[in-house]
């Protein structure tokens, strides 16, 4: 039996790129549609126990990209926007930490531990989880407040977003980082 989850009062909830341009139907099938919901009511939880919060966004330089500034879907989804007090970073790549003060912030901040959600499981949240845990992080990332999207496979085979969803979180748990639920996370406020 998994001991129950601690989070620490050095700790910071990180979420990322939870923003519209993941709506757009060029996206294809995305998993998990209650990640929003889920996501909220854990920003909810932390903002009432007065944990600190840093939001990432994503600023593609694609001039395709739905993710691009100055696109509608740059903007943050509706309740995820950054409150007063909170701190934005922006990023261009998939790791948060990479091209960004995050690294720098976390440690100004005193922050030993990240609370990580949003979109996508197999991109941007798996690669900021990773990267976190290699630079000394405790890395929790929150399982039903994440989703992905249906690929091809190098074959042309498609690969389901749930099966792409669970992987990334199964070898995210094997290695660099404690997945949880929303309720655990929660409780491990108190």
């Amino acid at each position: 039996m998994a001991s129950a989850l601690v989070v620490s009062n050095r700790a910071i909830l990180l979420p990322i790129d939870v923003q519209q341009a993941f709506d757009d139907p060029s996206w294809g099938r995305r998993n998990n549609p209650g990640m929003e919901a889920a996501g909220l009511r854990l920003l909810a939880a932390w903002r009432a126990a007065n944990r600190p919060v840093l939001h990432v966004k994503h600023d593609s330089a694609e001039p395709a990209s739905t993710l691009r500034p100055g696109q509608p879907g740059n903007a943050f989804k509706p309740g995820f926007e950054p409150q007063a007090g909170e701190a934005l970073i922006t990023k261009s790549v998939n790791a948060a930490f990479i091209g960004t003060p995050l690294e720098a912030d976390l440690h100004a901040r005193g922050v030993t531990q990240i609370v990580v959600f949003g979109l996508t499981t197999d991109m941007c949240v798996s690669t900021t989880a990773r990267v976190g845990a290699n630079l000394g992080f405790d890395m929790i990332v929150v399982a039903d407040a994440c989703a992905t999207f249906d690929q091809v496979a190098p074959d042309g085979t498609p690969v389901d977003a749930d099966l792409l969803h669970r992987v990334h979180l199964t070898t995210l748990n094997t290695e660099f980082a404690r997945v949880a639920k929303v309720d655990e996370v929660i409780a491990g406020l108190r």
